[in-house]
């Protein structure tokens, strides 16, 4: 999950701390690989696991698994776990979130900000559409609470920012209240998916001025 810039309170009282992390260019270039994206969001949603489990899930041979996950636990997005045994080597995700603070930056910081981005938004629409393929055998509760909605409304670049905020802090406060991913969930749950996509609508904003020349 990406968040924008504003970075929320502290939790209150009786609602846990959500671990993140903020990556630096180096680090998000490592993580904008879809594989590795996907891996990171399995060992987020379903817990620790080894090089071969993961390689069975993805349909990759174990060598270029273990070589994407050396490369996540290089930038610190994964770590060792115990196991159940000392023969194969389990991993986890070292935090809940990946923040990726809307950049101010010009270059090569923003173009690999850009990539994560495009890497991201490639793997969120594969699974909205596999959401979409399964729609029809969910239980009648979930199908109410899943939606596919879009709402455009005027406004300031300042307005667009505060709503943003105050949409990822609703999705923060809730992910505070509720128990961990990884872990057996009570009965009646399952991780539910919101994806934010704010945008200002293509084609209406004109473009920066050092690029109307190019």
């Amino acid at each position: 999950m990406k968040t924008p810039r504003h970075q929320p309170e502290p939790p209150a009282t009786g609602t846990r701390n959500i671990s993140r992390i903020v990556p630096d260019p180096t680090a998000l270039k490592a993580l904008a690989h879809p594989v590795r994206l996907r891996m990171l969001g399995m060992l987020r949603v379903d817990g620790p696991a080894t090089a071969t489990q993961l390689a069975t899930r993805l349909g990759l041979n174990s060598g270029a698994t273990s070589y994407h996950l050396r490369q996540l636990a290089q930038y610190g997005f994964i770590e060792d776990a115990p196991g159940p045994s000392r023969r194969d080597r389990w991993w986890r995700a070292s935090h809940e979130l990946t923040s990726v603070p809307a950049t101010e930056s010009e270059g090569e910081a923003l173009d690999l900000g850009v990539a994560f981005t495009q890497a991201a938004l490639s793997l969120q629409v594969s699974q909205m559409q596999q959401a979409s393929e399964e729609y029809a055998e969910l239980p009648a509760e979930w199908r109410k609470a899943s939606t596919a909605s879009d709402v455009i409304i005027p406004m300031t670049a300042a307005q667009a920012e505060a709503l943003t905020n105050r949409l990822t802090e609703i999705m923060l406060e809730t992910m505070r209240e509720a128990p961990p991913l990884g872990e057996p969930l009570p009965a009646g749950m399952a991780p539910f998916t919101v994806m934010l996509h704010a945008f200002p609508y293509p084609g209406r904003v004109p473009h920066r001025e050092e690029d109307a020349g190019s």
